[in-house]
């Protein structure tokens, strides 16, 4: 049975540079749980432990019907009251806004043969399995093609303000406007990864 990995499939989206770029990048279905606050919370890690299960939930679903794939990467959404902190430039966010502040939108790519009513049914197996009050909250998202400038950060992510700089330099120089989320690609796994080795990519939605 050959099993499908979305980031081979799909090499532009999971790819970046470690200099600045513009790109096209197409609509996207995800499994999706949102929140607020520090990631390295018990609320994160609880909606870790809740979006998980489902995705993997999925893939043996698949693997049963003969549609086996890798779960993809880990992706999130960030943003903030801007309201609040609107004055506040896309660089120093990182290091002026507490984190306690930040909203998520933590996100699994899905395979385009993932039905929603089974991401249904498969929530109410995990649920079944490890109750998780979290594990209702998951959800199917939708993201609709966008232009983005992207970036590869390699490092600790208490540094990726400086990585936000150079993309901040190339925003002005071409000037486009914020369209969006900041979006994050974590191609590395922070739990198991040195910070110094850590590989993000950094993507700022433009107009």
């Amino acid at each position: 049975m050959k099993k499908l990995d979305l980031t081979k499939e799909y090499k532009q989206y999971y790819s970046a540079k470690t200099q600045p770029e513009l790109l096209e990048i197409e609509a996207v279905r995800y499994i999706s749980i949102t929140g607020k606050g520090d990631p390295n919370g018990t609320l994160f890690a609880e909606h870790l432990a809740a979006l998980y299960p489902v995705a993997y939930g999925l893939k043996f679903r698949s693997k049963e019907e003969g549609n086996d794939f890798v779960v993809p990467k880990l992706e999130a959404l960030w943003d903030f009251d801007e309201q609040k902190y609107g004055d506040i430039s896309m660089e120093d966010a990182p290091l002026k806004i507490p984190r306690s502040e930040w909203n998520y939108r933590l996100l699994i790519r899905l395979p385009d043969f993932i039905k929603n009513e089974t991401v249904e049914f498969i929530k109410g197996k995990a649920y079944a399995r490890k109750p998780s009050a979290y594990i209702e909250n998951v959800e199917l998202f939708e993201m609709p093609a966008k232009k983005v400038v992207q970036m590869l950060h390699i490092g600790p992510f208490e540094k990726e303000f400086e990585t936000l700089m150079v993309l901040k330099e190339f925003i002005n120089e071409h000037k486009l406007g914020k369209g969006g989320s900041h979006h994050e690609i974590y191609l590395t796994d922070y739990r198991k990864t040195a910070p110094e080795k850590l590989r993000t990519i950094l993507r700022e939605t433009v107009i």
